[in-house]
């Protein structure tokens, strides 16, 4: 006969067998998921660093450096012999495309920075001079450009308001001879009204018509140019006196804008006005009411109309002080760069290349500074790298648009480099996330 006490002991000690009903009416508990990875906020501020504009900048510099090396080496003769044997002797292969990349990209630092071959250091910096003055023009046309950028604008009417600002400060230089200064400072006043007035109407129509502000600056600059070109071949309105030829008269030294360093150099000080104009364009954009109100159009037109901005009166101010901007390239290029009587063409097509500036220096007015220095190096150094080397020129172009275009692709370039996207959180805490997601929704 069996102990019942020792069957209760024995059956406690076994293992339970829940039943469905029980099952169903316990709390399952979860399991337990991976913690996200806490970050600390050195952590978070490395990671808003590296994925924000300014490197990814730099890095799209260094992609379109690295895209005009290989065309650089594709179209090298000596690359192209060596290649042909490349299987038998490969070393040849790499050395031609070191001897080919490498020469080049010298032979623009020479020409672009400093010149180590020279003589003496005077002439060694001939070469960063020379790059000073070419990006003097790209500052202020991409201080305009980014300044339309911030209000919400589209400004590709560059070429016009250079040829317009250029051509007023011209026509009063010669037309109301001064002593020096006063020549000069009326003749920059003069081209900045120019750029003002000519980027105004644009503002004025695109505030009373809605006209889109890109199609109307197109056509400005076709308008501006055979309006320059018509006046350059009538006697008594821009053409020099007594000749056939389209071109203006000689601007009086009194209005010639005199060299930084002497005549020894091509920059002159209109690099110092530039300075002057990136610092104004910060004062503008971050301490003036003015530029509060610009930044607030540009960031939400609706929002801003509804907080009392007058929308429409700021794309008429912000044009006009943008093309003002814009002006002082064409005074730049009138007064410094052909004192002695321009063409319809001396806008040299900055009016396209600010634009370019203005995308790469993200309308910051740092930024746009530093981008005019380095578009200005690539054009000053282009040429010596195409006499040295035998490089075509249009190679410095391509590298240029390939800049615009990595600046335009953020995202290509963070996934290039396996960059991180501002204000995303890491990916293991983003893993994490999604295994709670996945253990919440088991639960």
């Amino acid at each position: 006969m069996s102990d019942p006490t020792n069957k209760a002991e024995t059956t406690s000690d076994a293992p339970q067998q829940a039943s469905p009903a029980d099952s169903a009416a316990a709390p399952q508990q979860p399991a337990t998921a991976p913690q996200p990875a806490v970050t600390t906020r050195g952590q978070r501020a490395l990671r808003e660093i590296m994925g924000g504009s300014f490197v990814i900048s730099v890095l799209a510099v260094f992609l379109a450096l690295v895209v005009g090396a290989v065309l650089i080496a594709l179209t090298d003769p000596g690359v192209q012999q060596a290649s042909g044997y490349f299987f038998a002797r490969p070393g040849d292969t790499f050395r031609a495309i070191w001897s080919a990349v490498g020469g080049s990209y010298t032979s623009l630092f020479q020409g672009a920075i400093f010149n180590t071959g020279a003589f003496t250091f005077s002439a060694g910096i001939q070469p960063l001079m020379n790059t000073l003055s070419a990006a003097t023009p790209l500052i202020f046309g991409g201080l305009g450009i980014a300044l339309a950028f911030r209000i919400g604008l589209f400004n590709i009417g560059g070429q016009g308001q250079i040829l317009i600002g250029g051509a007023f400060a011209g026509w009063v230089a010669w037309s109301f001879p001064m002593p020096f200064p006063l020549a000069l400072i009326v003749a920059i006043v003069a081209g900045i009204v120019g750029g003002a007035v000519w980027a105004g109407i644009v503002g004025w129509l695109k505030a009373q018509t809605g006209a889109h502000e890109v199609i109307v600056t197109i056509m400005l600059n076709y308008v501006a140019f055979y309006l320059i070109s018509f006046l350059l071949r009538t006697p008594g309105a821009l053409q020099a006196p007594g000749t056939n030829n389209p071109k203006s008269p000689a601007i009086p030294e009194a209005a010639q804008l005199p060299g930084l360093f002497g005549i020894r150099y091509t920059v002159t000080w209109a690099f110092v006005l530039a300075i002057a104009a990136a610092f104004a364009y910060w004062w503008l954009m971050n301490r003036s009411n003015l530029g509060f109100r610009f930044r607030a159009v540009g960031e939400n037109p609706s929002a801003a109309r509804t907080a009392g901005i007058g929308v429409e009166r700021m794309y008429i101010y912000g044009m006009a002080i943008a093309g003002g901007f814009v002006g002082l390239a064409g005074v730049n290029q009138v007064l410094a760069t052909t004192p002695g009587g321009f063409s319809s063409g001396f806008d040299a097509g900055l009016g396209f290349d600010a634009i370019t500036v203005a995308l790469l220096g993200r309308s910051r007015p740092l930024g746009v500074f530093v981008a005019g220095l380095l578009f200005g190096a690539l054009k000053s150094g282009g040429y010596v790298m195409q006499a040295a080397n035998g490089i075509p020129i249009d190679i410095v172009l391509i590298v240029q648009s390939l800049i615009v275009l990595f600046i335009a692709a953020p995202p290509l370039v963070r996934a290039i480099f396996g960059l991180p996207t501002p204000g995303s959180a890491p990916r293991r805490s983003r893993r994490a996330a999604g295994a709670d997601r996945t253990v919440a929704k088991e639960a």
